[in-house]
């Protein structure tokens, strides 16, 4: 067997502040290690996580004495204790610097001017990776002296637990198999054990005969667990859904790390006959994927990097319903899957947002993740599950303000299938005290919360009908009491005079300008909306929708009265060169960029192509 690389993934640069900053990485070995940072004197306190029999999950935040110097471009790397690892790992990082380079670098840089954000990965999705365009941007920073993007916002969907090619179920299977990772037992599925997935009859594109059967007019058996047919939008296939820890931990690294791959090798041989023809097409697409993921691995290395889940990093339409929570949560093994994604959120994004806020929930992990396997896995998911500090601020100027819309839902009273707000009363007051009184903010929303309003009223009539999971209707408005609020604070005579809101979610690329109408000191609100990374919204159908939603709702159409944003004016700002369209499709990064003493906001779409798109502001706005 190919050997195993030391370090599977990472390093991965995470919360970096005025004191110091955060690592993120896998090892295959508990081998001791020690990062430095140029000469600075630091103090470090690591935490380490064992997944697997050769897989440790490692967070190290690095204090240096005296700080960072805003601006100061830092060079670091890992020394490791033992030789023979050290040598390993000179081989290893070699591409992982960029040209003239023998160690890491990184700016911190809290006076924001270069903010780079994106959502939305699928690694079978046939667009490249946007991704890729942030390497570019940092090599250029470090070979051309061009200015260095600040921070990298990732913004919900980095993995898709719930749509997953059969030749990255394979390659799950094999890198779970290779590192030994914990498997566990299952309750209410048709396997009693994780490790006997992988050669089950069923594994490959039928998981969802795996899977608990459930009265067949129940929400769970025809939504969750089945290949969803959405009739307006697209359909998601959760017949290779994943199930494990192991599964997840393991999608994580091949979707972050190109040195894990050389543990895979993916045939067609497991593979049913009336599969094979779509293995193959899927198997061309993650080739191509994982040729680039060397250039995604030396990106993150090189700059600070931030996270907030969606619903595809744990499951489709995740909470999006109250009786989408009684069937998921009431049911063993739905619960089980629901809570191993948010596990592995945990420990492979959350953890190293802000690591002092998991302190308590990283306590509890040294009794679940043993060198004997995994213990106590469910009282351990119910505390993930009860968790409700995942949001985040970042002490930046402007600050940055990451919103949780997945957990603290504003769940409907009247109604088992209408949809849950994004946030709930309590949660948005909290939103309120954080950002009132500032000067300026960027606000990070998994989901935009001005939306197309065509797409919207789609989903409205189909939530009328009690059919919000047929059509995913994930939006600031389609909960009465969330909408409401949400505005109000757009009108309060505290908030921020320049907002700034980050989204994703839709998989195409917009930017509004919003303005409170008979208002005269009203906020100037930008809201950038970039996705996917990797993925993209069915080109023929976006078109229509965009030309209906121009005619429909218009700047200046009467039925923006009946709207709920009725109080506002909301403008679009066509992107360069395709005016009068106003939404992008494509795979893209966004970059937002700020000038000091100008309120202008730049929004530009770095294409996966290689093009960049910009939406101009508009002369008379």
């Amino acid at each position: 067997m190919t050997s195993i690389p030391l370090v599977l993934a990472g390093p991965i640069l995470r919360h970096t502040h005025a004191k110091g900053f955060t690592l993120w990485l896998v090892t295959s070995e508990p081998a001791a290690f020690t990062p430095y940072l140029d000469a600075q004197k630091t103090v470090c306190e690591q935490h380490h996580v064992q997944v697997g029999e050769r897989g440790f999950i490692h967070l190290i935040e690095v204090v240096v004495a005296g700080g960072l110097n805003e601006g100061q471009t830092y060079q670091y790397d890992m020394v490791f204790t033992e030789a023979h690892y050290q040598q390993r790992w000179e081989t290893e990082k070699a591409s992982l610097f960029y040209d003239g380079q023998e160690a890491f670098s990184f700016s911190w840089q809290p006076k924001l001017t270069n903010v780079l954000h994106g959502s939305c990965r699928k690694p079978h999705h046939d667009e490249p990776d946007a991704l890729c365009r942030v390497d570019e941007l940092i090599a250029q920073s470090i070979t051309q002296q061009q200015p260095r993007p600040d921070v990298l916002l990732l913004t919900g969907d980095q993995v898709y637990s719930d749509d997953v090619a059969g030749p990255m179920l394979q390659a799950i299977g094999q890198l779970s198999t290779a590192l030994g990772l914990f498997g566990e037992t299952l309750s209410g599925a048709v396997v009693d054990h994780s490790e006997a997935l992988m050669d089950h009859p069923l594994n490959y594109y039928r998981r969802d005969e795996i899977l608990p059967q459930i009265a067949t007019n129940t929400a769970l058996s025809k939504l969750f667990f089945g290949a969803k047919k959405k009739p307006v939008f697209t359909s998601v296939n959760a017949k290779n859904h994943l199930i494990s820890l192991s599964e997840i931990i393991s999608m994580y690294l091949l979707v972050w790390s190109d040195a894990v791959w050389q543990c895979v090798d993916i045939q067609d041989d497991p593979i049913a006959e009336p599969f094979k023809a779509q293995f193959t097409r899927e198997r061309d697409v993650i080739c191509r994927f994982k040729e680039t993921l060397v250039k995604v691995r030396r990106a993150f290395a090189h700059i600070p990097v931030y996270m907030i889940f969606d619903d595809h990093d744990v499951t489709d339409d995740w909470n999006l319903t109250r009786g989408w929570e009684q069937e998921v949560y009431g049911h063993p093994l739905s619960k089980r899957m629901v809570g191993n994604a948010i596990t592995g959120y945990w420990l492979c994004q959350g953890w190293g947002n802000q690591p002092q806020k998991f302190s308590q929930v990283a306590e509890s992990a040294k009794t679940v993740f043993t060198a004997n396997g995994l213990q106590h896995q469910d009282p351990f998911i119910d505390q993930l599950m009860d968790f409700e500090d995942w949001h985040y601020t970042l002490a930046t100027s402007p600050p940055i303000y990451v919103m949780d819309t997945r957990t603290r839902r504003w769940r409907s009273e009247s109604s088992l299938n209408k949809p849950s707000g994004l946030m709930d009363w309590e949660a948005l007051c909290e939103f309120q005290q954080d950002i009132i009184g500032q000067q300026a903010v960027i606000v990070v929303s998994a989901a935009p919360i001005y939306g197309v309003k065509a797409i919207e009223a789609i989903q409205k009539v189909f939530t009328f009908f009690g059919k919000a999971l047929t059509v995913d209707a994930e939006n600031w408005m389609a909960h009465k009491g969330t909408a409401n609020v949400m505005l109000n604070i757009f009108r309060h005579y505290k908030t921020p005079p320049e907002f700034i809101i980050l989204s994703g979610d839709v998989h195409y690329s917009f930017v509004y300008d919003v303005r409170l109408r008979f208002q005269r000191n009203s906020p100037h609100i930008t809201q950038f909306t970039c996705s996917g990374i990797k993925n993209a919204f069915p080109s023929g159908l976006l078109g229509w929708l965009e030309r209906i939603n121009r005619v429909l709702y218009g700047h200046k159409s009467p039925l923006n009265v009946f709207t709920r944003r009725r109080n506002m004016s909301v403008r679009a700002r066509p992107p360069e060169g395709l005016d009068p369209s106003t939404l992008l499709n494509g795979s893209a990064i966004g970059q937002l960029v700020l000038k000091e003493n100008d309120t202008t906001v730049i929004c530009k779409a770095l294409r996966s192509n290689g093009d960049t798109i910009e939406f101009p502001p508009r002369e008379d706005d």
